[in-house]
């Protein structure tokens, strides 16, 4: 009996050790790449190229962040793209009253409502369109991938057809600030002071709040969550709307760093998207995760990208780096899964 005993101790010491290895895999892969490209390029530590990967990773990482809810509630987004640049579009064309390009240096030529009214108009579309594939996957009954994948191309479509086809540019240095500005002592860029914040909230939420249980609950067994009386259907309806609304955000941000509206911003970042949450350890089946492996899955697909643009990797080639990436990270997190003798 005091075998068995031990060797149960011993068993329960071996699945919380391995536990815990899965958990700081990320960590540690991110740490390995650091190291490795600092090696490999002696400027990849220049405090320059951190915050130009600080920066860059502040505007996916805001969508991976809302897509977190999402594939936590056992669902997928493959719209964020699509709706970070109609989001930012509609920004610039209420900033600048129009859809003429301005590139007036000064902000004289803009005639709009301001840097404020473009903030909201960014979030309430994204928030808008999150919503509506929110609520076309609970009442329709229409497979969440199916709905974001036709979301993808139909916001992309309204972004084309609200831009003609071209770019929106912004002078207004206000608007401009809120991508290209500094604070905390002028010294760290305003987007990813935002991303802080709001990754910081997003795991408040989920952690110490009812809506964050509801979240799990329905990621872990949806049928089991309706039988114990949660709404699913509102739930789901509002993870959708958070990544919306953090798209749109991500979306304004983008645009004001770069002075200029584009209908082709945000192309491909669902990927980069995906990549993170599921990095992080986020399951796509659902109930197992949290922001803060989206964070550090964030911070490794944006080391990744710069590390291998500062050693000349071609870009074609960086895309099946981060394809093969995104495999491996589901492989070993099923495996992992399983190892740990869980379904």
């Amino acid at each position: 009996m005091a075998e068995a005993i031990k060797s149960s101790a011993g068993s329960n010491t071996k699945g919380a050790l391995a536990s815990r290895a899965i958990k700081l895999a990320p960590l540690l892969f991110l740490l390995v790449i650091v190291v490795f490209f600092g090696l490999m390029n002696e400027r990849f530590f220049s405090v320059r190229n951190l915050f130009n990967i600080a920066n860059e990773v502040s505007v996916f990482g805001l969508m991976a962040v809302g897509a977190t809810f999402v594939i936590l509630a056992a669902g997928i987004d493959l719209s964020v793209g699509s709706i970070l640049a109609l989001a930012g579009m509609v920004a610039a064309v209420v900033l600048t009253g129009g859809t003429m390009s301005s590139f007036s240096i000064d902000g004289a030529a803009a005639q709009g409502f301001g840097w404020a009214a473009a903030f909201l108009a960014a979030l309430a579309v994204g928030a808008a369109c999150g919503g509506l594939q929110g609520l076309a996957t609970t009442k329709l009954r229409v497979p969440a991938f199916v709905v974001t994948l036709g979301g993808m191309s139909a916001f992309r479509g309204a972004t084309l057809v609200i831009s003609g086809g071209g770019p929106i540019a912004t002078s207004d240095p206000a608007f401009r600030w809120w991508g290209q500005g500094r604070v905390l002592f002028d010294t760290v860029p305003t987007p990813v002071v935002i991303f802080i914040v709001v990754a910081l909230l997003a795991h408040l939420t989920l952690r110490y709040t009812k809506f964050g249980r509801d979240v799990y609950a329905v990621g872990g067994n949806a049928q089991a969550a309706r039988l114990a009386g949660l709404n699913v259907d509102r739930t789901i309806t509002w993870v959708y709307l958070i990544s919306g609304l953090l798209a749109g955000l991500a979306g304004f941000l983008l645009s004001a760093r770069l002075g200029s509206s584009e209908a082709v911003a945000g192309a491909g970042f669902e990927l980069r998207v995906i990549a993170s949450v599921v990095i992080g350890g986020t399951s796509l089946f659902g109930g197992v995760g949290g922001i803060g492996g989206t964070v550090i899955g964030a911070l490794l697909i944006g080391v990744l990208l710069n590390g291998l643009v500062m050693l000349n990797v071609n870009v074609y080639w960086q895309q099946i780096i981060v394809g093969l990436i995104i495999v491996l990270a589901v492989a070993f997190n099923i495996f992992a899964r399983r190892g740990l003798g869980r379904s």
